[in-house]
């Protein structure tokens, strides 16, 4: 399961409306990647479409879409929004990150 917290959920509702679509037609897709200076990445995009490998979550009115290799990387991850003056963006509160880089868009298990 990923959890998505309320400042996470009212930012996605806002890229959302930029784009002209909603929670009803959109997925939230996070993944991981290898690479960044811890060893793994996480990356983030909108899409339309389920795949057939696709685990679906849905929390705090968010679709999440998460392939099966990436799930075993974010399973009982937050996604949390960060911003202001000090603000990153979208940020990864993960349990099973041993390390991560200074920025948080890389992680290592």
């Amino acid at each position: 399961m990923i959890k998505v917290s309320d400042s996470a959920r009212k930012k996605i509702k806002e890229l959302l409306a930029e784009e002209n679509k909603t929670f009803e037609d959109s997925f939230v897709r996070v993944g991981v990647t290898s690479g960044g200076c811890s060893g793994l990445s996480y990356n983030l995009i909108f899409d339309s479409q389920q795949k057939e490998n696709d685990k679906l979550f849905e929390d705090n009115q968010v679709k999440i879409l998460v392939d099966k290799k990436s799930f075993l990387y974010l399973v009982g991850t937050t996604l949390e929004y960060s911003g202001g003056l000090n603000g990153r963006g979208f940020v990864f509160n993960n349990p099973n990150a041993s390390r991560t880089c200074g920025c948080g868009e890389s992680f290592a298990v």
